[in-house]
């Protein structure tokens, strides 16, 4: 049942990265089933905060197969050398650092196995990008590639500053200056994306 409120949670902020380009904000409704139901959050680290090092690992898992599966079909689709170059580096870069979540979630003791579930929201950009081609498919992929990232940056700063398990509290704290840096070329990719809150 705690799964289930973390992908909500998760899904949550993914759909306000979307929607509201300040991943610092959380809505309290969006966290009514969520692990704070019982609190209001001033932001979405206290959601993010409040993760357990599973709920993390899974979390991030997800983030990375989304990444690699979306951008799998940025080499196959999109049309400019530009995003083409991005979608190899983005494949390559999470498949390492899911390696790397592995190898010290393996290590911990209890162990912890990162599952790689991707969220609601995770599932419905992939299938929408398989329905695109071209620059329609291109401009959706730059778009969800700002929004993941963004997500995926406030994950990791929280869980970096108020974690559970100090060896996953180092990797999120490494993976920042990553992210931080992904969403900076995907944000030089294209035109900014388009408000929908």
């Amino acid at each position: 049942m705690r799964m289930l409120h973390i992908i909500a949670a998760a899904s949550a902020c993914i759909a306000l990265a979307a929607c509201d380009r300040n991943p610092n904000k959380i809505p309290t409704k969006v966290i009514a089933n969520g692990p704070l139901a019982n609190e209001a959050p001033s932001s979405q680290s206290e959601v993010v905060s409040s993760l357990s090092g599973q709920d993390f690992a899974n979390t991030l898992a997800a983030s990375d197969a989304f990444e690699i599966a979306s951008s799998q079909l940025a080499v196959d689709r999109a049309p400019t050398p530009a995003v083409k170059d991005f979608a190899r580096k983005m494949i390559d870069a999470h498949g390492l650092s899911t390696e790397k979540l592995k190898k010290i979630a393996g290590a911990l003791s209890p162990a912890v196995r990162p599952a790689a579930t991707l969220s609601v929201n995770q599932q419905q950009m992939l299938d929408r990008l398989k329905t695109l081609d071209g620059a329609a498919f291109e401009r959706a992929y730059v778009t969800d590639q700002v929004t993941a990232h963004e997500t995926a940056l406030g994950v990791v700063q929280a869980y970096s500053e108020g974690g559970d398990v100090p060896a996953l509290k180092s990797f999120a704290a490494d993976a920042v200056t990553m992210v931080s840096d992904h969403l900076k070329q995907a944000r030089t990719l294209g035109p900014p994306p388009v408000s929908t809150g």
